[in-house]
């Protein structure tokens, strides 16, 4: 076992306020990922009103300039939330932008409650590479839906590991699936299982990049992720696939979900 991220709370309760303004963490977190990758300026639904709450406090620590205080987690806010999470001692994957509940609770304090909290868990080993306990869960799930094995070709928190990910493996929430003795329904079967749980997830080809055919797939809204793999989630909510040439999205249709929406349903 591995010890829990640097950003892991140690504070008591739930974060749910009873009164007073509050930020949705899943929201926030959501917005982060999202409005980096869109072409214009627009606020991701539901989440305006909690991000302008992160804004002004970022903005009154110094952190983000005025004009950037619009409701819209773009790279400015990201860049500026960054800088306060180095500023409370985060390194790596725990200053990465997104907002983790232990730097969202400390920004709140005396502002803003946090509710909706996302736990990532602590890092564990699972088919001998390295996941955290939410990825390790959704990937469970997955398999139950199969009813067969997903075999791990790498993990997540390898950086420099291999550098035809481009830095994506680096933090959280990353895997790629071995899709060996698989036929084609079942590799798009495979997507799409882990698609309804929560990932991002695409069928990889050697005409894509300097790799094998395999499965790669991103833990949307897992707080630990790099900078790579949030670009890549924020493109599968946007209809893209994930790859640097943005194309269109080229694995099957489901509705898009996080893990917790999906427990929810």
């Amino acid at each position: 076992m591995f010890a829990s991220p640097a950003e892991a709370d140690t504070t008591a309760g739930t974060g749910t306020a009873n009164a007073g303004p509050s930020v949705s963490m899943e929201l926030t977190v959501k917005a982060a990922q999202i409005d980096p990758r869109r072409p214009d300026d627009t606020p991701t639904p539901g989440a305006k009103g909690g991000v302008l709450l992160v804004e002004r406090a970022l903005r009154d620590k110094g952190l983000l300039d005025a004009r950037w205080v619009d409701g819209h987690f773009g790279t400015t806010t990201v860049a500026a939330y960054a800088k306060f999470q180095r500023s409370l001692g985060f390194t790596g994957a725990d200053a990465n932008g997104l907002p983790g509940k232990a730097s969202l609770r400390r920004l709140g304090a005396g502002r803003f409650a946090v509710t909706d909290l996302i736990e990532v868990g602590a890092r564990t080993t699972h088919g001998g590479v390295v996941v955290n306990g939410r990825t390790r869960d959704m990937l469970a799930q997955a398999r139950r839906a199969l009813g067969r094995d997903l075999v791990l070709d790498q993990g997540s928190y390898n950086p420099g590991g291999d550098p035809t990910s481009a830095g994506t493996h680096d933090g959280g929430g990353v895997v790629d699936i071995s899709v060996k003795g698989m036929d084609t329904a079942t590799r798009t079967k495979v997507v799409r299982a882990l698609r309804r749980v929560g990932f991002a997830a695409w069928l990889r080809n050697p005409r894509q990049g300097d790799w094998p055919w395999h499965v790669h797939a991103v833990a949307i809204s897992d707080t630990d992720l790099s900078v790579q793999a949030q670009h890549q989630v924020g493109d599968y909510y946007l209809g893209r696939d994930g790859l640097s040439g943005r194309g269109p999205d080229d694995g099957p249709k489901v509705v898009v979900r996080t893990w917790e929406e999906y427990r929810r349903h």
